[in-house]
Order: C-alpha cells, then structure tokens, then sequence
C-alpha cells in the first residue's frame, strides 16, 4: 500500500548541487513527479587550482523517457568520468546511493608474450582471406580519411572558449554576459514551458536566478544558426534597445545528446506576427512601433568606426515572426541566424556557411529573381528594406481609422490573396518578379496623415529597382517626424 501511494504522489529525494535542486535553491530535498527517480552523481571536475575533484549531485528525474536515458548515461563514454545511479522505492533513497567511478588500468602491463614460432605455410584458401582483409581494412581507412577531410572543411561550432589570464572578461559592449560565466550559465538555467517552434528548434520560457528569461534550443542540424547567431549578437557595440537582448549561449551535453542554448531576454507579448492578430492598434502605437523596429534596422545596418568599432550588418530575414513586441509598445529585432557582416578593412562581406535560406514570402526581387549581388553589401541592405516595407503594410492594417476609429483590417500576410500559406520559390517568383505585383494600399490609410507617410515610405522600400528604395535611416528620420515621446505602455 506505502508503495503505491509513493507511485501515485512521486517521492522526495535529496537534492545537492545548485544544478539539481529546484530553481537554484540550497541543498535539501525535492519531489518528484509520479513515477519519476531521486537519483545521485558522481563527476570529475576541475576545481580553481586546476586539480580534479569529485563532485558529488543529488536530485529528482522526471518518469518520462528523458529521465530513463539519464539514469542509463553511465553506459555511454564521457569525456570527463561520471556514474550515476537511480532508485524510486522510497521517500530520501538516494541519500544511500554512492556511485563509484570505475578503476583506471595500472600503469605497469604485464609484458607482452613473446612471438611464438613460425607456423607451417599457410593454405592458398587462408591467404585469399587475409588479402580480402588487408583490402577491406584498406578500403575503410581510406574512406576515414576523406570524411575528416571534408569534415574540416565544415566550420563547426566550438565548446565555448577558455579564457586566457590576459583576456579582458568583458562581453565588448554589454552584448552579454563575460564569457567566463556564459561557460556555467546552462547548468543554472530552470526550463518552465515550451512557448514557441520553428524550422530552427524551439523557444522556451525559462528561469535564470529567479528572472524570466527566453532560451532557444536548436536542432542538431542548425549548428550553423546557433554558430552565426551566437557570432552576431557578441558583436562589439551590438547593444540596441530595439534588437533583442543577448544574456549567454551554451553548449549542454548529458552523454546521451547535446542541446545548443541561446538565451536572451524574455517579451511576453510575444512576436509581432502573433500579436497583431489579437490587438487592433491606434495611430500612436502603430508610430511607436514602426519608429522602434526601423532605429533596430538603422544600427544593425550601421557601422562605427573605432578602435572597438561595431560593422554594418544585415539581416536577411526580417519579417513579423522575427520581431518582438516588449511591455513599452515598442519592438526588438530577433533571429540573427542568417546575418551577414561587411568588414570594411577587407572591403568583403562575411557570409556564415549556412544552407537556409530567408522566408519565401518577404524575399526581395533580386533575391527570387537569383540576381542578388553576394559581393555588394548594399545589396543585402536593400533586400532587408523590401522585407521592412511588407512588415510595415501588416502593421498598417491593424491600425484603427475613421472619425470613431471604427475601420481597421483583419490580419492577414503579405500577399494572403496570391498564394497559398506556405508558397513555393516559384509561386513567389511568378507574382513579384513576372507579374511585378505589390499589396494593395487602401484609400483609408492615405486619409490619415501618419498612415499616409508610412504608405509612400513602404511603397518606396519594396520598389523592384534595389538602388531606388529607401535607407533604414532615411525611414527613421521620416517617421521621426510623426514619433512623440513618451511611449505608452502596454499592460
């Protein structure tokens, strides 16, 4: 009976370690869910003298197959050594458990046994078998051998870098946090809820000494993104208060898998895509917003000279799923995966070995037209300006018109009337380069001053002539005019 009410309640186990026990909290106990584990680890670390030490952590495992693999991690290599051991038959059953490492071999093998004599000649049958060996062993080291050549060739992303005694611990411009704690910041982190998917991995909502904060977990196969987005926000003066704001990036193994973190600031409005759907917008939200999301685009699209200068950087996927609206009613520019760099001393353009590609809908003509200049940085400048213009025609028509403010649109995407939900390369091409069509720009919008200046900057931001269309400068200083402090806040 005692045992059953242990499945049905979950057990309570001792919890040891800040990484274990719930929400960072000192060591004691915590409960598990029903049917989970208490378990305790056993792990070789370096302490701060540079010696190995043992580390022993407690605590709960969930029931579900992620806590199983963990109890069963003691099966597969770790690069430093680790045990861990698993019970559920009772409340505090972990305190019993003592994982030891295994033995390392002794230093003094037995000595080799002597060769013996030499054997009578071998059959002709057994020396067909051992060239079929000898070919097959051949065979597979020189296959070994172009698959780490190839593998080279491949920029992988790196376990986060040790820092020197004679590097600056510093994050260059407040971009993040010093690398020293970025390097400790995944075992700290405190998963609460999935929030969010995408072809990338997923958001989460997470908790980071006691604050929300947003946590982004890539698939395996978007090393690339994790890599480029990680370089991108460690940019040096990267620090915007309209382009979301980077905390840390990590790298989290168990043994089993690998998770590839990125963690920034949490808005829990959520993106702009999501958020105009539900909330009608008045003319002075609309300005507020519009006039955050292009000062984001100008410092991205801006360089600064110096001895710690900031190069001018593009986007390449901008679009309202990949901008954040925060409590001020203003935005934060997000997603950085696919950014490209000018670096103005080599006069080239940084482009990350990354096999995505933007967002269909929002690609400029040039770029479904094929005939993008990849050596011309004002070339990916001007593609972001096309995509502005269409997040700006979204915004537009969920803004509220007329005498009683009584005439806005239903949401809808750019080009909801010509193609379907998730349009093809071909689908997109055939409308904006061969049929050369626009969203339509209602008469409302131009019977109201504020709407009517954003309708002439949008129609110039997507024009089919890239050199034509406007700057993210140019955009700002536009709507600067219309843009009054303070800005209202949304609750």
């Amino acid at each position: 009976m005692q045992l059953l009410c242990t499945l049905c309640r979950g057990i309570v186990c001792e919890c040891a370690g800040a990484s274990a026990c719930p929400d960072g909290s000192a060591n004691g106990t915590c409960t598990t869910q029903p049917g989970g584990y208490c378990f305790a680890t056993v792990e070789e670390v370096l302490d701060d003298g540079g010696r190995l030490d043992l580390e022993r952590t407690a605590g709960c495992l969930p029931p579900d197959e992620s806590g199983f693999m963990q109890c069963k991690s003691s099966q597969v290599p770790h690069q430093h050594p680790k045990v861990i051991e698993c019970c559920s038959e009772a409340d505090l059953c972990n305190r019993r458990l003592r994982p030891q490492l295994a033995e390392p071999p002794p230093d003094d093998a037995p000595p080799a046994p002597r060769p013996a004599a030499p054997a009578a000649p071998p059959a002709p049958a057994l020396l067909v078998a051992i060239a079929l060996c000898v070919a097959l062993v051949a065979f597979i080291a020189a296959f070994l051998l172009l698959f780490r050549r190839r593998r080279r060739g491949c920029k992988r992303p790196p376990s986060p870098p040790a820092v020197s005694h004679h590097t600056e611990i510093t994050s260059g411009s407040g971009s993040g946090l010093p690398l020293l704690v970025q390097r400790t910041v995944a075992k700290q982190i405190q998963m609460v809820e999935s929030i969010g998917k995408g072809r990338y991995g997923e958001v989460w909502l997470a908790r980071w000494r006691g604050e929300k904060v947003a946590v982004k977990v890539f698939f395996t196969t978007e090393e690339a993104s994790w890599f480029r987005e990680t370089e991108i926000y460690q940019t040096v003066l990267m620090r915007h208060e309209n382009i979301l704001g980077f905390i840390a990036a990590d790298i989290k193994g168990t043994g089993s898998w690998t998770q590839m973190l990125l963690i920034t600031d949490y808005h829990e409005n959520g993106s702009l895509h999501d958020y105009l759907q539900t909330v009608v917008l008045d003319t002075h939200s609309l300005l507020t917003m519009a006039y955050s999301i292009v000062s984001g685009l100008a410092h991205l699209h801006m360089d600064i000279f110096g001895t710690k200068g900031k190069p001018a950087i593009a986007h390449r996927d901008i679009k309202s799923k990949n901008i954040l609206v925060k409590r001020n009613g203003q935005c934060a520019i997000a997603d950085f995966g696919l950014a490209v760099r000018y670096v103005a001393e080599r006069n080239e353009v940084d482009i990350a070995p990354n096999t995505r590609v933007g967002t269909r809908r929002y690609m400029a003509p040039e770029v479904l037209d094929e005939k993008l200049d990849v050596g011309n940085f004002e070339a990916f400048k001007m593609a972001d300006m096309y995509s502005l213009g269409l997040v700006l025609w979204e915004m537009c028509r969920r803004c509220a018109t007329g005498d009683k403010a009584q005439y806005v649109d239903a949401y809808a995407l750019p080009y909801y009337e010509h193609v379907p939900p998730d349009p093809s390369f071909e689908d997109m091409h055939a409308i904006i380069v061969a049929k050369g069509i626009r969203p339509i720009i209602p008469s409302r919008w131009l019977a109201s001053e504020p709407l009517a200046a954003l309708s002439a900057a949008m129609a110039e931001c997507w024009h089919a002539n890239p050199p034509v269309r406007l700057t993210a400068l140019r955009v700002k200083k536009t709507l600067a005019k219309f843009h009054n402090e303070p800005v209202a806040k949304l609750v």
